[in-house]
């Protein structure tokens, strides 16, 4: 989740439309100048007895952030405790209940990617290492219950727990247990926004399939292979889902505007506090008819912080979101900016992808998605076939584009390498959970605390 720094800059109030669909115009780049964003989370615990570490205690997640200055990161404080640290890889940010992330910088290749991905767990490691500290990559604790959870010191943290149980039954679960991978991807025009948030949105259930790995909820076996994506099922209905929408003529940046005036609100950011207005409606704000601020009018500022309360399985801030995968350890990571970059950054590739699923109805994708959260690979797919199979086609078509990107490192070695993980998956029909699952019910005894042997 995004972390609110205070600014000294001018601040608009939005006066006009055109304020709103800004940052849509904005993030458009020709194709020379589109980057790839990596963000991923992980699971923090104590080596020695496995607990989850809080803010405060000694060697917790504060000592941790700080620890990482050491190679140059600048803390970010809200009320007086650091919430982050900013530096040349991005921002290290702690989640709702410590789990640590890396919002990596927007970079030009994979290899760069994934050179960034190891210096930060090289890292966060090496801090660790003294403070008897491990990281778990997987999408949802294991063994913990809500209750063996602590709460981090962020102010949009408390307003949401208190907002989540309103809406939903699991949007707790999302919060305080679960982590993700995501993909933050370029756009050089409007249409070309569109089509890669329809063929994102299609083929998201795919990505979820290919990264499932949360098959435990306290210490058994849940009945699902990717938990955390069915807990998104019953987060916030307003502020989830497929977005039928998007697949409809005349989608766009003002549609998106309209869908996000919609949502509802979760907080304004005022003097370095959060306030609370969870629930209102962002178009009386426009108003000036928010009841938390009355006679007060939004800034620009304020609209990009409600760009980031919504929450579906993509997402259009200045840039795309790919938001389907669980967590996982380091091999993975990296494959999931080549699955989206091999689809998305070659014009080629794209429309081969579209192909595939522009035939797709409302209810066939609706159903795929939620089939997968159980199902995995084995999700049955419109005119016949499994998810496995579109897998094949699916990263036939990444190879080709990554290929043609032809992006080398200084072995002369492409970017398509990085889809040999996922290659082996599809080939052999087993995802990341299963394998998991296999070890639990076989060589660990169903003794899940075994699956703390597997961590970075």
């Amino acid at each position: 989740m995004s972390t609110r720094k205070i600014s000294a800059e001018a601040d608009p109030v939005i006066e006009s439309r055109t304020q709103l669909v800004a940052p849509f115009v904005g993030g458009e780049k020709p194709k020379a100048d589109w980057r790839i964003g990596t963000e991923h989370e992980k699971l923090v615990f104590c080596l020695n007895d496995k607990h989850a570490l809080s803010y405060d205690e000694p060697g917790g997640i504060r000592d941790i952030l700080l620890g990482l200055r050491e190679f140059g990161w600048e803390p970010v404080e809200e009320g007086g405790k650091v919430i982050a640290m900013a530096g040349d890889d991005g921002t290290v940010s702690l989640e709702p209940a410590g789990q640590l992330e890396l919002s990596g910088a927007p970079l030009e290749n994979l290899h760069d990617t994934c050179a960034e991905t190891g210096r930060h767990l090289q890292q966060v490691k090496s801090v660790a290492e003294d403070m008897g500290v491990g990281f778990l990559g997987l999408g949802m604790w294991p063994d913990k219950a809500r209750s063996d959870l602590p709460v981090m010191p962020k102010g949009r943290y408390e307003i949401m727990m208190r907002h989540m149980p309103r809406v939903g039954s699991l949007g707790l679960d999302m919060m305080l247990r679960t982590c993700t991978i995501q993909v933050n991807l370029d756009y050089s025009s409007e249409a070309d926004m569109v089509q890669k948030f329809r063929t994102g949105l299609a083929l998201q259930p795919l990505a979820t399939a290919l990264f499932a790995n949360s098959p435990f909820t306290e210490g058994k076996p849940n009945g699902y292979l990717s938990y955390r994506s069915h807990i998104w099922s019953d987060t916030d209905p307003h502020r989830t889902g497929m977005l039928p929408f998007v697949f409809e003529d005349g989608f766009g940046y003002e549609r998106w505007a309209d869908y996000m005036l919609d949502v509802p609100m979760y907080f304004v950011f005022r003097d370095g506090k959060y306030i609370d207005a969870a629930g209102l409606s962002f178009r009386d704000f426009l108003d000036g008819n928010l009841s938390v601020l009355p006679g007060e009018k939004p800034t620009e500022s304020d609209w990009w912080d409600h760009l980031s309360t919504a929450f579906p399985e993509v997402r259009l801030k200045s840039f795309l979101e790919m938001r389907g995968a669980d967590g996982g350890p380091w091999s993975r990571i990296c494959a999931l900016p080549a699955f989206w970059v091999g689809l998305m950054y070659e014009q080629d590739a794209l429309d081969a992808a579209w192909d595939l699923v522009k035939h797709w109805t409302v209810e066939q994708r609706e159903d795929l998605r939620n089939a997968v959260p159980r199902q995995a690979l084995d999700a049955p797919i419109p005119g016949g076939g499994t998810l496995q199979d579109l897998g094949k086609e699916v990263l036939a078509i990444c190879r080709k584009g990554l290929n043609t990107r032809a992006r080398l490192n200084s072995s002369g070695d492409n970017e398509a390498g990085f889809l040999e993980t996922l290659d082996e998956i599809v080939a052999s029909g087993k995802v990341p959970a299963q394998r998991l699952l296999d070890k639990y019910h076989g060589e660990w005894n169903e003794d899940v605390s075994r699956v703390y042997r597997y961590s970075f």
